[in-house]
């Protein structure tokens, strides 16, 4: 067996979010139980009766919902049963129980999964109720008597955060064929996975929790965010009538942890963009839902949460690059490899960089985009694969970060752009065109350069079966005190838990990050709350388990050795952090950057406390060392080794290597470069 988990993001990603588990509900009760005549109108008003149908020899029931992910990948392939199964006297149903769904919404589903079958609107959720229908999408197949003979999902494809390459058991397609041949059904039942029905609750007009008063606040902080018009969630919860259908999944998604978005372990460390609900607001949730979802006094409702439009960044971007020039088509089904794209974005100079935000264009398929900058051939010392240097992240409720005053990223002129794109079909053709927004800080008040390090392993093997196998990596050590700001693990479909400890000279170890529960759909970058100083010599120590077991339902599969790999069926191990070095430990006091790529190459000689400085007839940028001199130290001894630099820069290192013994300090790179700068004021 052999399947990739295209974690269903943005629409399949809350999934994770908004589907709920199996329901494992005795279904003994529902097989063999006749299903009266019943009478519901479809989206254009006409009526339909279950008598209707009498001469079909089998009918289909299939409660869908307009805004349930599962639901959305479902209704095209039900689509196509339908027309191939109608000349042979199968009739397929939908009916739409949600008291959240509006006959505009069905209308929308239908034209859009091109669904040609009555889908009906189930008011007050009778029919659900009848046939005890709990989750969308769900199916009941009906013999000529009208009796159930199989209820359960579809097929075995899609499932909670993951996506078959294809279809290996078709559930519902063979409990037709058994029919229309005259035999028993083979499979009677199956397990639904799907979005709880909203039903219809009465609520307690005296309860002391309402939408109005408590919830909203609730879903203002933790969740509109992302369940808002024009953004990644499948549906709003801005308004009552949006919320009210969603109460048991809620609590289901919440309760099993999966919303809102948050893995980090709370025993250790505190992150300025954590999600995390409080115990109180678990409970203020819970008691609403008991008492019917009560809306209140609308005139308790907060002020509705003023978003920025648009982009996240503190200003307009300084610079906008897409990720190429024509949209990518993404298919309506199926698993999409990764795609890459470099790009030019024609940087004459260098440029210190203040935030950064990738963005999709379409937000319904991307699940993540990872950005990196590729300096010129001559300035990739260190890198440690063939993409670039971390540069900039999008997933779901990602939020931008701004660095603090006097730290930035740097840009080397004549960079290149790498975006990384993991696309998830949701049923329906679609297109993108991703973008990256930067916004430039001036060089003179910059102090810090941040630097995307990493503890990774590339070589591992995690053998068939092993449900927690680890590996372990080291990062390279600080070569002064550094501020450390943020972590992003990463791996892929058996990726199980992830810590980094912090490892100080002096023997002490600190968790710094913990995440038990690694889930793939949600590529979190964690922000410190406080950035933590890490002194010379020290460094990160990462731990990544991985479940390549048959019980890992994300697992592409279990027989298989898994190694080092760029697809998600492959693996990768790596710690992604974000450290602050001080320009001072560099030997550099202030860092002006704004020369022209042409400039560079210039006889002329450079102004006293430019960017550059002359060695023999060589013209070498202080900023490019600020970008590679954190990377070069490969052992980590806080010293560099000429066989650690690339050839093609051993004229600098001779150069600044006072002593010529082959290795360089800091002391030496900083007495070099004084003498230097006193050189160019004679």
């Amino acid at each position: 067996m052999r399947f990739r988990s295209a974690l269903l993001t943005v629409r399949l990603v809350f999934l994770m979010a908004n589907i709920a588990a199996p329901l494992l509900a005795d279904d003994v009760s529902r097989i063999g139980t006749a299903v009266a005549d019943f009478s519901l109108k479809d989206y254009r008003g006409a009526e339909h009766s279950l008598s209707d149908f009498k001469n079909s020899k089998v009918v289909v029931l299939a409660f869908l919902g307009t805004e349930c992910p599962l639901a959305k990948l479902y209704g095209t392939r039900l689509g196509e049963l339908d027309r191939a199964y109608r000349d042979r006297g199968v009739t397929v149903l939908g009916i739409d129980s949600n008291r959240q769904d509006s006959i505009t919404e069905i209308a929308a589903y239908a034209r859009l999964h091109k669904v040609d079958f009555p889908v009906l609107k189930d008011l007050g959720n009778h029919v659900a109720d009848q046939v005890t229908a709990q989750r969308t999408p769900e199916v009941f197949v009906l013999d000529d008597s009208r009796t159930v003979r199989y209820h359960g999902r579809v097929d075995d494809q899609y499932g909670v955060g993951y996506i078959r390459d294809a279809v290996e058991r078709n559930f519902l397609k063979d409990a037709i064929d058994d029919l229309l041949a005259g035999r028993d059904v083979k499979t009677p039942s199956t397990e639904v996975v799907g979005c709880f029905i909203g039903r219809v609750k009465e609520p307690q007009l005296d309860s002391p929790v309402t939408y109005s008063k408590q919830i909203a606040r609730i879903l203002q902080k933790h969740c509109v965010e992302c369940h808002r018009a024009g953004e990644i969630a499948p549906f709003a919860l801005t308004k009552y009538d949006e919320v009210v259908g969603w109460g048991d999944t809620m609590l289901e998604v919440i309760a099993d942890r999966r919303m809102p978005p948050w893995h980090a372990n709370p025993e250790f460390g505190h992150f300025r963009n954590e999600r995390s609900l409080t115990d109180d607001e678990k409970l203020t949730l819970r008691k609403w839902v008991a008492a019917g979802c009560p809306e209140g006094d609308a005139s308790q409702l907060p002020e509705p949460e003023k978003f920025v439009s648009g982009w996240q960044l503190p200003r307009k971007p300084d610079l906008v690059v897409e990720m190429q020039d024509r949209p990518y088509e993404v298919p309506a089904e199926g698993a999409v490899k990764y795609q890459y794209f470099r790009v030019d974005p024609k940087l004459t100079e260098d440029k210190w960089v203040l935030a950064a935000e990738a963005q999709p264009g379409n937000r319904a398929v991307v699940h993540h985009i990872l950005v990196f900058v590729r300096p010129p051939k001559d300035q990739r010392a260190g890198l440690g694969n063939t993409v670039g240097e971390f540069f900039a992240a999008y997933v779901p409720g990602y939020r931008t970060p701004t660095y603090p005053r006097g730290m930035a990223k740097f840009i080397p002129a004549g960079s290149e752009l790498v975006f990384q794109l993991h696309y998830t079909p949701i049923g329906s053709p679609q297109e993108d065109l991703s973008r990256v927004g930067i916004v430039f800080a001036d060089a003179k008040d910059v102090d810090h350069v941040v630097v995307t390090q990493q503890a990774a392993q590339h070589r591992f093997e995690i053998p068939p079966h092993a449900d927690n196998y680890q590996v372990e990596a080291n990062s390279r050590q600080a070569p002064s005190d550094v501020q450390l700001l943020a972590f992003m693990p990463h791996m892929h479909l058996r990726g199980k838990s992830f810590r980094y400890e912090a490892k100080f000279p002096d023997g002490r170890s600190q968790i710094v990050l913990d995440v038990p529960q690694y889930d793939f759909n949600w590529q979190t970058a964690y922000q410190l709350e406080k950035p933590l100083t890490l002194p010379p010599g020290s460094y990160l120590h990462c731990t990544a388990a991985y479940d390549n077991s048959e019980t890992n339902l994300n697992n592409p599969d279990p027989t298989q050795t898994v190694r080092w790999g760029d697809q998600t069926w492959n693996e990768m191990m790596i710690g992604y952090f974000d450290v602050a070095v001080p320009l001072s430990a560099l030997g550099i006091e202030r860092v002006r950057v704004g020369r022209n790529a042409a400039a560079e190459t210039s006889n002329e000689p450079d102004p006293i406390g430019s960017d550059t400085f002359s060695i023999g007839t060589r013209q070498v940028r202080i900023s490019q060392l600020v970008g590679a001199i954190a990377r070069l130290d490969q052992n980590g001894n806080g010293k560099l080794e000429k066989s650690e630099v690339p050839t093609q820069h051993h004229f600098l290192f001779n150069a600044l290597d006072g002593d010529q013994d082959g290795v360089l300090t800091r002391e030496e790179a900083r007495e070099t470069i004084e003498r230097i700068r006193q050189d160019r004021q004679r």
